[in-house]
């Protein structure tokens, strides 16, 4: 069965590559109007132009995912030019710093905190009342492994995708009353940009090399369970996290 979206609203940040590119791609293939953003305007509009070439709809916007002002704006506009939001994907994550749990830099300690876990806060936060206006949502965070299993040389950024996972059941049972479902997926090793100083890795690929499916996920991987998350079709399910790591918890 093909999820239909038809007359949806959809927001996707960190939406410019990788995974959020290939979710707001498989979103406006299945008819929703889908807003991508991310810090630079040029990027993400590179994206909402390749899916109109491809007949889907979608707008172009900056907004930094650590940026509380610049949310609300963002939410004020999508309330302007769109009349409503029934899909939020919090996609955008911040990782600059690889290596040991001590040595880790302030600012990077910061950094990632201010995205991976400030930032998708801030944007439940504000997406939910649209959400309620427009009858209900979803919302489906692009969370990690890393919060189930211990991930060497990236101590801080599991702790923020473990908070992240908490945040989406908090929100699932704070708010389904109000028709707002709140997911999340849980990625293994996928082959983008942001995960290269992984992918790069011999250990790692030697590592990937022995799992049931033995290769690095693709971002249009993870486009299936995020559209099964979204659809009516899911409708009884909220709080949950899928899996989709090639069967690398399975120890």
């Amino acid at each position: 069965m093909r999820t239909d979206l038809s007359g949806k609203v959809a927001l996707v940040n960190g939406a410019s590559r990788g995974i959020g590119e290939a979710i707001a791609h498989g979103l406006a293939a299945c008819g929703a109007k889908v807003v991508c953003t991310s810090r630079k305007i040029e990027s993400v509009q590179a994206v909402a132009d390749a899916i109109a070439e491809a007949g889907g709809d979608a707008i172009a916007h900056t907004c930094h995912a650590a940026d509380l002002g610049q949310i609300e704006a963002l939410m004020a506009f999508i309330r302007d030019e769109c009349g409503r939001l029934d899909i939020l994907i919090n996609n955008a994550a911040a990782n600059p710093y690889y290596g040991p749990a001590a040595g880790l830099p302030a600012d990077a300690f910061d950094k990632t905190v201010a995205v991976n876990l400030k930032g998708p806060y801030y944007f439940m936060s504000h997406a939910v009342p649209l959400m309620i206006e427009s009858g209900g949502g979803a919302i489906v965070n692009v969370a990690s492994i890393a919060a189930l299993i211990s991930m060497q040389g990236q101590a801080v950024y599991s702790m923020t995708k473990a908070g992240l996972v908490s945040l989406t059941k908090t929100f699932a049972r704070e708010y389904g009353q109000s028709g707002v479902r709140a997911n999340a997926i849980l990625p293994g090793v996928v082959e983008t940009k942001f995960a290269e100083a992984l992918t790069a890795d011999p250990g790692v690929q030697k590592w990937l090399s022995r799992l049931p499916v033995p290769r690095a996920g693709q971002p249009e991987d993870m486009v299936a369970g995020v559209l099964y998350l979204v659809s009516d079709e899911a409708a009884y399910t909220t709080g949950t996290t899928l899996v989709m790591d090639g069967g690398a918890t399975l120890g």
